[in-house]
């Protein structure tokens, strides 16, 4: 008798699981909601690496219709061909550019902008200034133009894209902007064919591997061999409302003799509580506590120093080493160096939080 009641209430309660899950699925079956994929800049594959054009206004024959009219609901609104899948569809936040890319992967990619040119865009549309279709074998990609630097929420439901504008402080506590220095034409120093922006981004994507396991937010002013302008830098540490300012560079001198780490801060700019100067003290010891460096000191910028110059948020650039001096540039190319001077860096931010909340 107790073996058949365990059975009947085993089977009731398969019973019960089985039509729970049931009404899950005829739920989402319903509602036919499901979420889409999310990148960042700095997890996307590099502009050159794919031939993607750059930045430019659209044109006539590539231009995404905005119907500004139709504005009675809080997200920005993007139809779909009806047999496009959430699966499909990747936001792409290009947040140095302030564009929104919206991909969708299918052998049909060709066929969808006949479908865009005769379908627009609406919704709350306060923050896209304009929009245009670029087509690359198996993959269409929206791209958005916006007012400023965005995070989103995005909802895929009844063939479109709902995507909701929300400021970075919204939804991040602690935010920082990790500028690695140079890029494109500038180089940096040079020394034997080895770049100084190949370093700065060297390091700047071994602190990524970091912070990425962190509950900290970073912004990166370039991920692959771009140079943004010193404006555009600072204006990202701006817009997102970033707590510090973090510039990588690397030193060079006639004097080959010389080496060691320095940071540099704006002294002309005051930060009540912790600022230019506390960071930068941070930077310089921790680096050099990682690295079992020298203290080349701290260093009030000059006018060439426009990115910590120009920031009004806690700024400091930190020069982890002469590319000039043998010892150091060969040190500068191991990949266990660079490592350490990422460790350097992490640690500081870590201690620049616990020195702000006291």
């Amino acid at each position: 008798m107790q073996q058949n009641s365990l059975m009947r209430s085993t089977l009731v309660y398969c019973l019960l699981f089985v039509a729970a899950s049931m009404s899950v699925m005829l739920y989402y079956a319903a509602t036919k909601t499901v979420g889409v994929a999310d990148l960042a800049q700095d997890e996307v594959v590099s502009a050159q690496d794919r031939e993607e054009t750059a930045s430019v206004a659209p044109t006539p024959e590539n231009e995404i219709a905005i119907n500004r009219a139709e504005n009675n609901t809080n997200y920005f609104c993007v139809p779909m061909p009806e047999n496009v899948k959430a699966e499909e569809v990747v936001l792409e936040n290009h947040y140095m550019d302030k564009e929104l890319w919206v991909g969708i992967s299918s052998a049909q990619a060709k066929t969808y902008e006949d479908f865009y040119r005769a379908n627009s865009v609406y919704g709350n549309c306060n923050n896209v200034t304009n929009g245009r279709i670029e087509t690359e074998k198996e993959r269409i990609c929206l791209r958005f133009a916006l007012t400023g630097v965005y995070e989103y929420r995005s909802i895929f439901e009844d063939h479109t894209l709902y995507v909701e504008f929300v400021p970075s402080k919204e939804i991040y506590e602690k935010i920082i902007v990790i500028d690695p220095a140079y890029g494109g034409d500038e180089r940096g120093v040079t020394s034997d064919g080895v770049m100084a922006k190949d370093i700065t981004l060297a390091i700047a994507k071994a602190l990524k591997t970091r912070f990425d396991e962190s509950d900290i937010k970073v912004y990166y002013t370039r991920m692959d061999d771009a140079n943004p302008a010193s404006a555009d830098r600072v204006d990202l540490a701006m817009t997102t409302k970033a707590d510090m300012l973090i510039r990588i560079e690397v030193s060079g001198d006639e004097n080959s003799k010389l080496y060691g780490t320095s940071a540099v801060y704006n002294s002309k700019f005051f930060i009540p509580g912790f600022g230019n100067v506390e960071l930068a003290d941070l930077l310089e010891r921790e680096v050099v506590t990682s690295i079992s460096g020298k203290a080349g000191g701290l260093i009030e910028s000059e006018a060439a120093d426009e990115v910590v110059n120009s920031a009004t948020v806690p700024a400091a650039a930190i020069r982890v080493g002469y590319l000039t001096n043998s010892q150091e540039a060969i040190l500068l190319q191991r990949d266990d160096y660079i490592e350490r001077i990422a460790e350097g860096i992490y640690n500081a931010v870590a201690k620049a939080y616990e020195q702000r909340e006291k």
